[in-house]
């Protein structure tokens, strides 16, 4: 689909949204009525309507909210440069514990990372070096999470490379573009994204956290054995056979996290791993098998800039290394559900 030119997009889509959220307000009732109607349909189980209208118009209300902040900041932007950064992150920060709060309450969500014990002085140097997170992408809102946890509790400033496509969505469209990241196209080659990470690491100091999801999509069988099958096409056998013997995870493309340590030698590496949503892929999933209560477990590790290999042969091993702790790590936690 083609993308509107940002000035429509400001002048069509942003105000859009507000006269939306307006209506459902206005209307809501008569929503609750119809949603509750079309779950009587389902098995009591899955009658989940009422819980996603009630979630959607928390949605609505919170972009609506955001887009007026955005006009408030654009029109007070007499400030510098860093101080306009300052004031979108904490926006950001805002709207995504808002939204986290409300997928407690309304879906009865609860997140478990696990946290590696760190010495006083690993405790210490975490925060005074950038990082790059190498994170697996599967199950819905993953990454709205991941850079929840990101900006609240850990204090950083994530910068994201995303599909151009997002920008639809106006809030993300308004306050994304006016910090350090990157939308591109979906047929932009890789060597166009690999050069915009490259942009956004060589830039970032220890307050920043570069978000990187190496397998470049959420995982499915049949994604896993395409990218498998395009290993053996190129040549690549052992890294084929390495990806053959990940059950849940789509071999990680290693030209991105590479070109983002190349050019930020300075940053530690920070992998994350999760599970607990993986089947719900489309939203169709998420309509009929998202549990009355949703539970994510996350784990990470941190890898020092010093432990980090400097060949590149060598960094691809060690990244195919990382990824098969965390698919291992998956097996487990499934076991220990069942």
């Amino acid at each position: 689909m083609l993308l509107p030119p940002r000035i429509l997009r400001r002048l069509i889509l942003a105000p859009l949204v507000i006269v939306v959220t307006v209506f459902v307000l206005v209307t809501l009732p008569v929503w609750v009525v119809v949603t509750f109607a079309a779950s009587l349909r389902l098995p009591p189980p899955q009658r989940r309507g009422l819980r996603f209208a009630w979630f959607g118009v928390a949605w609505l209300t919170l972009e609506s909210a955001v887009l007026v902040a955005c006009l408030v900041l654009w029109v007070a932007g007499a400030f510098g440069r860093d101080r306009q950064q300052e004031r979108h992150y904490a926006l950001i920060t805002w709207f995504l514990t808002k939204v986290y709060g409300a997928a407690v309450q309304i879906f009865r969500l609860t997140v478990d990372i696990h946290e590696p014990p760190l010495t006083e002085e690993e405790q210490a140097a975490r925060l005074t070096r950038p990082v790059i997170v190498l994170a697996r992408h599967a199950g819905p809102g993953d990454s709205f999470l991941l850079i929840y946890h990101l900006l609240s509790l850990y204090d950083r400033r994530p910068r994201i490379v995303m599909k151009a496509a997002l920008q639809f969505d106006p809030s993300l469209d308004v306050v994304v573009n006016r910090l350090p990241n990157a939308f591109v196209p979906r047929r932009t080659a890789e060597s166009g994204i690999i050069d915009e990470i490259r942009r956004l690491s060589s830039t970032m100091d220890e307050d920043d956290a570069l978000v990187i999801f190496p397998e470049g999509g959420n995982f499915t069988p049949r994604r896993r054995r395409l990218a498998i099958r395009r290993l053996e096409e190129k040549g690549l056998d052992e890294e084929a056979s390495r990806a053959r013997g990940m059950d849940h995870l789509l071999p990680p493309r290693p030209g991105g996290a590479i070109a983002a340590i190349e050019s930020c030698p300075s940053a530690d590496v920070v992998f994350v791993a999760h599970t607990g949503l993986d089947d719900l892929i489309t939203v169709g999933d998420v309509w009929r098998k998202l549990p009355l209560s949703a539970h994510i477990t996350a784990k990470w590790w941190r890898v020092p800039a010093s432990r980090i290999p400097e060949d590149r042969e060598a960094r691809i091993r060690w990244l195919y290394d990382q990824w098969e702790l965390i698919d291992d790590w998956i097996s487990a936690q499934r076991l220990t559900l069942h």
